[in-house]
């Protein structure tokens, strides 16, 4: 089935511009780096568990869908329980990273999270060869990825190295971009990006899985500083070094019913679930409860909640009910927070800025525009 690869090729692109993520001077360097050469033969999908790709066919047919896929489990160790831990990303994520770097001709770029190699050779084909520098941390995924692009007849700088320091020898660079998610912006790739310079970066908070953010980096005094804000939501998977590590076990034993949700029954109506998800809330929430963690998603055919500490504690929330367990009452503490958000007029997010400085890595509240009379 080989040979039909690029009308696939083409209807994905077509798609993908089609939708305003693929942006027209962005096109020419996907029309000539089709993403099944970076594509391993054993790939996976996510599901509950990372599900082998078996037939032909159905590997043809995931290289060209606009979805992730697990390219490595268990760090490429046998006998694992099968956690992914490197994939190419989504096409669609891909194109809006990109994007958002604003890269002009001759601007050099630092890539975090080599993977697969695809988003290198795009920027190769993009910006040149010896603009590009790539870093990944797993050396048989560098290894693999270096033949990938050499094959498809590019050659950026790929580094076997920690992705968190960036790549000194190479720097300044013009834009920095990871494709793997970050706890904090390290102060390693501001002190790398010159002024003026952009990063796009993935960060992982507690309370949600994901943010998109864009920096722009500048002077001042001695020392460089980035800001800026989020662009959306991004799930990627974890920096290696920033893997989450379990706390203590919840007591099943501790469970009650929650009744702090407003009605006094412990339940919660759907659209309060779906305003717990918001990138604003995320945003809102994990300044005010650091070390929660949140997630959402199905769980037998119900929208569901679930939340934890890293000390024992945890609730779930559905429309029908509401449990909490361990020490701390999770869910009346984020219904509280909840409620102040919607007092404070349930900010976006673009309502916060990220800040990076040699002093740390700030979130906070834009300052608010005094209002214009009349």
């Amino acid at each position: 089935m080989a040979h039909d690869w690029r009308p696939r090729h083409a209807a994905l692109l077509d798609a993908l511009e089609a939708s305003g993520a693929l942006r027209p001077d962005w096109r020419p360097a996907f029309d000539r780096v089709p993403r099944h050469l970076f594509i391993p033969g054993q790939v996976w999908t996510q599901e509950a568990t990372c599900v082998p790709v078996t037939t032909e066919a159905a590997w043809w047919d995931l290289v060209y869908r606009d979805v992730p896929i697990v390219t490595q489990v268990d760090d490429g160790r046998s006998g694992g329980p099968g956690v992914a831990t490197s994939s190419n990303s989504m096409p669609t994520m891909v194109a809006r990273m990109l994007a958002a770097l604003d890269v002009a001709d001759g601007q050099r770029v630092l890539e975090i999270g080599t993977g697969s190699g695809w988003n290198a050779a795009l920027l190769a084909a993009r910006l040149g060869s010896g603009n590009v520098t790539t870093v990944e941390v797993d050396p048989l995924l560098a290894e693999r990825a270096a033949r990938a692009v050499k094959e498809a007849g590019y050659g950026p700088h790929v580094v076997y190295g920690d992705g968190e320091r960036g790549w000194a020898p190479g720097a300044p660079y013009d834009r920095v971009v990871a494709t793997c998610s970050v706890r904090r912006i390290p102060y390693a790739w501001v002190r790398q990006t010159a002024p003026g310079g952009v990063i796009v970066a993935p960060l992982a908070w507690d309370f949600w899985s994901g943010l998109l953010v864009r920096l722009v980096v500048a002077d001042e005094g001695a020392d460089r500083v980035a800001s800026g804000g989020v662009l959306g939501g991004a799930r990627f998977m974890p920096m290696r070094s920033e893997r989450p590590h379990e706390g203590l076990a919840v007591d099943d034993g501790t469970a009650r019913r929650a009744t702090a949700t407003g009605n006094g029954t412990g339940t919660v109506s759907p659209d309060g679930l779906a305003g717990l998800a918001g990138l604003g809330f995320a945003l809102y929430a994990g300044l005010r409860l650091p070390g929660v963690v949140m997630a959402d998603g199905e769980h037998d055919g119900r929208s569901q909640v679930w939340l934890h500490d890293r000390a024992g504690s945890a609730a779930t929330a559905t429309a029908e009910e509401v449990w909490q367990y361990g020490p701390r009452d999770l869910w009346d503490e984020v219904a509280a927070v909840h409620a102040d958000y919607v007092r404070d007029g349930s900010p976006d997010a673009d309502a916060f800025e990220v800040a990076v400085t040699a002093d740390g890595h700030h979130v906070r509240r834009r300052s608010r525009q005094p209002r214009a009379d009349g």
